[in-house]
């Protein structure tokens, strides 16, 4: 991935520089002082594919520097300040490193990227529609509107905030044609989508589906999967 360093503080730029250039999975096209000059390079090449971004800078801060962005690539917070983390979650932020960061935690972070750039091409599942047969008819459905998949014997039933569609399919097909962008399997009998994740408990998780919170139990050998799949702020 080509990746950009954007930080106004010199030695967390080489530090940085260290930890990219042994990064096999990362290829660095330039490091940044200034956050305008970087959202220039971005904007004109559109190659870039993560960000590692300060957002304590000058001119132009880092939420603000992600705002400005029309398709922000994935981005990595760097920061000092432990406050702007629930912030820059709703910014869809990969992960948050709390300075001073070690080799091991942006190991950690960097693998998550490239889960994330991995799947890129089968998350943007906005405008994805599959038809669904319910009595004679067969109802369009898009597989964002899709709450969870639930494990019924021979058949599997798939909820959304207002409709529930019951189809003889077996667990382990549907899993294979849902996009893993954007649904996880948490349990034997529940493949969830990830978005509506409200909380996550120590052995169930709350979806919110159609404004009421609907608890599904989240298996042991399910669990470390579904942490390292989302965005936990952890240093």
């Amino acid at each position: 991935m080509n990746c950009i360093i954007v930080d106004d503080d010199i030695l967390t730029c080489k530090i940085f520089e260290g930890y990219v250039n042994k990064s096999s999975s990362l290829d660095l096209i330039g490091t940044y002082n200034d956050s305008i000059e970087a959202r220039n390079v971005i904007t004109q090449r559109k190659d870039i594919d993560l960000v590692i971004l300060d957002i304590q800078m000058p001119e132009m801060n880092g939420f603000d520097f992600i705002a400005s962005l029309d398709s922000p690539p994935n981005i990595i917070i760097i920061s000092s300040a432990e406050e702007y983390a629930l912030k820059a979650f709703d910014f869809n932020v990969v992960d948050y490193l709390l300075k001073p960061v070690s080799y091991g935690r942006f190991c950690k972070a960097v693998d998550k990227t490239v889960r994330y750039f991995s799947k890129k091409e089968i998350t943007n599942t906005d405008d994805e529609e599959i038809f669904i047969k319910k009595g004679s008819s067969l109802v369009k459905l898009k597989l964002r509107d899709i709450i969870y998949i639930e494990a019924l014997e021979n058949y599997v039933t798939l909820t959304t905030s207002n409709d529930k569609f019951t189809i003889h399919f077996t667990m382990k097909a549907i899993e294979n044609q849902v996009p893993s962008g954007v649904f996880i399997r948490v349990h034997r009998s529940f493949i969830i989508n990830k978005s509506m994740i409200q909380t996550i408990n120590e052995g169930s998780l709350d979806l919110n589906v159609g404004g009421t919170l609907k608890n599904i139990p989240v298996g042991k050998s399910f669990k470390d999967s579904l942490l390292n799949d989302i965005n936990v702020m952890a240093r």
